[in-house]
This record gives C-alpha cells, sequence and structure tokens, in this order.
C-alpha cells in the first residue's frame, strides 16, 4: 500500500497545491547526494566550459558543490560588473562561481524555497568573499518563490541577467516565472536558463507523480510552450544554445513516462526595446570576450568569429543592438532576413532550429560535407 500524504492522497499522486511543498521537501530532506538521483535530469553536461569557469568552480566550497542540483552549467558570457539574479539557487554553487565572474562591483541574488539550501548557501558567504579577496559581499540568498519575485523586495528592471538551473520545471506556474524574470530585467537584459523539456504534452500520470517531480520531469513543459509563453510575456523569441538527453535509470519511472521523451535544454531570451526592432542585418565580432576572444557560440544557430562578416535575421539584430553585448560588434543595417550564412555554404540561408530535439538528432548525424567549391554536399546545410 502506498504511503500517504499530508492530505491522504497516495504519495506518488499530488496535487498542484502541494507541489511546492513535496519539492521542499525531496530536495532539502531526501536528496542528500547526487548519487540519490533517479534520472540523469539534474546532472546532464552541456557544451565545453571556458577556463575561467572552471577556474571558479574549483574555488567553490566542496559542501556546496556536493548539494547542487542542476541540468548543466549556466553560465553566460560578458558578466563584468553585471547584476545577476539565480533562480532557484540551491545549495548556491552557481552564484558562488558568478560573484568571481561579474567581480567585487557586480552582484548576484540567489532566491530558494527550500529553507535548507537556502541557510546551506548562507553560511559559506565569509568563507567564499575572504578567499575570492572581496571586502564586502557581492552575492545574497533569499528564501522565497520565483513567481513572486516581489515578495523578497525585488523591483522592476534591477537586474542585467536573470539565470536558472533546472528549476522552471519545479513551478506550477510557467507563466508566472517569465513574467517575473521580465519585469525585473533591465531593457535589453537577458534571461539565460537551463531546463527539463518534453516532446509532447504530459500526461495526467506524469504531472501529479511526486517522485517525477523531484526529478524535474512531471513539471517539464512541451517545448513548443516556451516559444508560445515568451512571445506572450514580452521576451524575443528563444535562441535555442544547447540540448543533451535525458535518460531515466528506474522501470517503475520508466512504465509511467511511456513513450514521452525529455531532453535538458538551454535557452536565451532577451528584453529587446520597442525602439531596437529593425530589420535584418550584418555584424562583425570584434572579439575580447573572456573565454571566448576568437570565437563566440551564440546559440545554435549563430557562431560569431573574430573579424567575420555575419549576416543576421532582424530578431538578432535586434539582440546585440540592445543588449550587453552591443559594443562587441560592428552592426550595420542590410542582409538578409534569414538565419546566418555559415559554415560550408556560405550565401545559403539555413533554417533556424527551434527543437531541442532536432538539435539532439543533428547532433547525432554525421556533419554535411561540402562538394565541389564549396558547394552543400548531398545532405544540404
Amino acid at each position: 500500500m502506498a504511503a500517504l500524504c499530508r492530505d491522504g492522497a497516495p504519495e506518488d499522486q499530488i496535487s498542484r497545491d502541494q507541489i511546492h511543498h513535496e519539492v521542499q521537501d525531496y530536495y532539502g530532506r531526501e536528496l542528500q547526494k547526487l548519487e540519490d538521483l533517479k534520472t540523469n535530469a539534474c546532472v546532464t553536461p552541456t557544451r565545453p566550459v571556458p577556463k575561467a569557469v572552471r577556474d571558479a568552480l574549483q574555488r567553490v566550497h566542496e559542501e556546496v558543490v556536493a548539494r547542487y542540483y542542476g541540468c548543466g552549467l549556466v553560465i553566460p558570457e560578458c558578466l563584468a560588473s553585471c547584476r545577476v539574479l539565480d533562480l532557484g539557487s540551491g545549495s548556491g554553487r552557481d552564484c558562488y562561481m558568478l560573484s568571481q565572474l561579474v567581480g567585487e562591483q557586480g552582484h548576484v541574488t540567489g532566491i530558494d524555497m527550500t529553507e535548507a539550501q537556502v541557510e546551506l548557501a548562507k553560511k559559506h558567504i565569509a568563507y567564499h568573499m575572504k578567499k575570492f579577496g572581496y571586502q564586502k559581499p557581492n552575492v545574497e540568498f533569499l528564501q522565497g518563490y520565483m513567481e513572486n519575485l516581489g515578495d523578497v523586495g525585488l523591483t522592476d528592471e534591477s537586474y542585467d541577467i536573470v539565470i536558472s538551473n533546472c528549476v522552471i520545471n519545479l513551478a506550477p506556474d510557467k507563466r508566472a516565472v517569465l513574467r517575473e524574470a521580465y519585469r525585473v530585467l533591465k531593457p535589453g537584459g537577458e534571461m539565460y536558463f537551463s531546463d527539463v523539456y518534453a516532446n509532447q504534452h504530459l500526461s495526467d500520470a506524469v504531472r501529479k507523480h511526486r517522485v517525477l517531480w523531484g526529478e524535474c520531469l512531471a513539471g517539464a513543459l512541451f517545448w513548443r510552450d516556451l516559444y508560445s509563453i515568451a512571445k506572450e510575456v514580452g521576451f524575443s523569441p528563444p535562441c535555442l544554445v544547447t540540448a543533451s538527453p535525458i535518460t531515466v535509470s528506474n522501470k517503475e519511472l520508466e512504465r509511467i513516462i511511456g513513450d514521452c521523451c525529455f531532453v535538458s535544454a538551454t535557452f536565451r531570451l532577451f528584453k529587446v526595446p520597442g525602439s531596437c526592432q529593425a530589420g535584418p542585418g550584418q555584424v562583425i565580432y570584434n572579439g575580447g570576450i573572456v573565454g571566448h576572444e576568437r570565437e563566440l557560440v551564440f546559440d545554435a544557430n549563430f557562431t560569431f568569429k573574430e573579424g567575420e562578416v555575419v549576416d543576421v535575421d532582424a530578431e538578432m539584430a535586434a539582440i546585440l543592438r540592445s543588449s550587453r553585448f552591443a559594443d562587441k560588434f560592428l552592426i550595420r543595417a542590410g542582409g538578409t532576413d534569414g538565419a546566418a550564412p555559415q559554415g560550408c555554404c556560405h550565401g545559403k540561408m539555413k533554417e533556424k532550429i527551434c527543437d531541442p530535439f532536432l538539435l539532439l538528432h543533428q547532433q547525432a548525424a554525421p556533419a554535411p560535407a561540402c562538394g565541389a567549391a564549396g558547394t552543400c554536399g548531398p545532405q544540404g546545410c
């Protein structure tokens, strides 16, 4: 017989109202180390990590690292002196890395609903500030809900960047999370986040399963819904950065999940002011971003090499023009309103990849070959 939750319902069947409490319990008491997880959703690797980020991670306290559960490493580029907000900061691992990357003049705020995680993060503030050589803390941790950032005093347009590492799926109201992130971002600001997505809408059996909530699967969005929610809130269309497969190593959970597939994906959303909306353009990366001096892999569709002219569509032109990347590029009007002509097939527009499952498929497939005179091989671009 299944154990009962506090309202008398079977333990593996939780209502919407119980989600916050059950997730707090799962991450505050049941999970004590990464090995306690039943899927790889919270430990999925991402793209190669720049040396500066690897070095920053080495300086984070081992207890903080051991009690952190995220799907990837959500550290964007160009962070010096930025104000950064981490939604669902957990034990504070990413916050302490960001503390080093924004520098003493920057600031990092972490918010999490789980008291045990927030207390663990706070416990190590003095240790890290001393290790980083800072005169005063540039990091703070708050207990609260990412759907209601105003409740902990976070004001409009107060952050340059909002990050999140595999926690938005734990929120019952995704629209509220994105709406609040949009509100606290400055014009031109960015939301850079990893999360879990499904290839279809989830069944009730999955959505109400207690363990699958804790394992980041029951709250996964159908990936197409992210695009509609982002548009509704006011963000620019999501830029897909990376995608990694998620595996389930538990037979009972596999039976409940059925034919649904999950992926860990990183996206970036920008708060582009209306005044910056314009047509397509051509851009030249000036280089110099730490860790990306010669080449900036912006997302799955755009890679900018130092000194190289790249055609960008209207969306990317507006993002680069309005964001913290503006002084890293020479931007001029013109070009073709399509994705950048990159790789061997210069001059031909390749369709943008928006579907993280398609990106996974393409990553597994052989790269297209170049024919004579640099033309496309039989696979196309």
